[in-house]
């Protein structure tokens, strides 16, 4: 028996193109403790994310983390839920959508947009066998994390990985490992950041908040730290905000050891305790918004920044699928695949039928069967 799963007759006049996976990080399939039970079993147990020996943090999480935690989570995803289901499929949907209808207009070639999650559904195996069945002979990888991380890019390159060693025809591949610098992402953030400011004005101090990382993986070489500081500063430049009126913290700490500070909340509590009275929050590491921003900032800090004497918060809503985002995501997405038939101005739909066609024919006379 082949070791090669999902494997499809080879035609040689075959259509190709390229495929475009876009993935991020997934999400539960119910606000149910079940639902919850499962998706948090498969997220904490990969190894990117909690660097932890497997026998003692096995015993943690079926003894204690997974007897607890799925019912807390059930109610704050509760909160969120819409009528489309979870917030972050809904937008990555719409993300597909967006990135697919902009690539068709700017790229001569055939490409396809699937989507995939590193946890839950659908997932990264589903999009790349719908990448597959589409024809993708080039591949290009696009976790939607604009700041590199081991625990969130590196991992899905893992599940990639682990997804091709089981196909026998490997794609040519690329794999977007950051773009927390790019322009055309920072110029979208610069835009979202003030239109949300215009109608008051700029008085209230900005918080960039990103999710945060044990601080030992800083110290171990992993560059997020450094490149969610580049993501804020460039942004703030481009807003032209001098050093008193914002700030960069980290959120969504978990256990009990130091993780990169400053900490979201303490920050939150600090500024009120100082007299600031009017914050805005903006977090830039999430390309859609999700449980972190729409429950943990837009419920949990807000309530902590006013119980402490705070008397204006805002969220300012992740890019999702805005023009300008899904223009920076088709930017860098063009940039990628430079090189590629797709890419190719003189690419032409007629010639490479012709082309196929004249494979086929040279396929039979070697003796082929199709």
């Amino acid at each position: 028996m082949s070791r090669y799963r999902g494997e499809t007759h080879f035609h040689h006049d075959a259509p190709a193109c390229c495929g475009v996976l876009l993935t991020n990080l997934g999400t539960p399939e119910a606000p149910t403790p079940a639902a919850l039970r499962r998706y948090l079993a498969e997220f904490l147990w990969d190894p990117r994310v909690v660097e932890m020996p497997r026998p003692l943090w096995w015993l943690l999480l079926h003894g204690v983390i997974l007897r607890t935690r799925p019912a807390r989570a059930a109610r704050a995803y509760r909160s969120i839920w819409s009528a489309e289901g979870s917030p972050l499929l809904a937008i990555s949907r719409r993300q597909q959508s967006g990135l697919q209808q902009r690539l068709d207009a700017r790229l001569p070639g055939p490409l396809r947009v699937a989507l995939g999650m590193r946890y839950g559904r659908p997932s990264i195996e589903d999009g790349l066998e719908e990448l597959r069945a589409a024809g993708a002979r080039r591949l290009l990888v696009l976790p939607l994390y604009p700041q590199y991380s081991a625990t969130t890019t590196a991992s899905t390159f893992d599940a990639v990985s682990a997804v091709l060693q089981r196909w026998r025809w490997l794609p040519a591949l690329r794999f977007v490992d950051h773009y927390h610098e790019h322009p055309a992402y920072i110029r979208a953030l610069v835009a979202s950041i003030r239109e949300h400011r215009a109608p008051s004005g700029d008085e209230a101090r900005l918080l960039f908040s990103f999710h945060g990382l044990p601080r030992r993986y800083l110290l171990q070489g992993d560059p997020y730290h450094c490149e969610c500081h580049k993501t804020a500063r460039l942004v703030a430049e481009a807003l032209q905000l001098d050093s008193g009126q914002w700030q960069l913290a980290f959120q969504s700490r978990f256990g009990r050891e130091e993780w990169l500070k400053p900490y979201t909340d303490q920050t939150l509590k600090r500024w009120a305790r100082d007299g600031i009275r009017r914050v805005q929050v903006v977090c830039p590491g999430f390309s859609a918004d999700c449980l972190e921003t729409l429950e943990e900032i837009g419920e949990q800090n807000r309530e902590l920044f006013l119980k402490a004497g705070g008397e204006h918060f805002e969220y300012i809503p992740a890019l999702n699928d805005r023009p300008d985002h899904l223009e920076a995501l088709a930017d860098i997405v063009c940039e990628q695949i430079q090189g590629w038939p797709e890419a190719d101005p003189q690419w032409d739909a007629e010639r490479d039928a012709a082309e196929r066609s004249q494979r086929l024919e040279r396929a039979r006379r070697l003796g082929a069967s199709g």
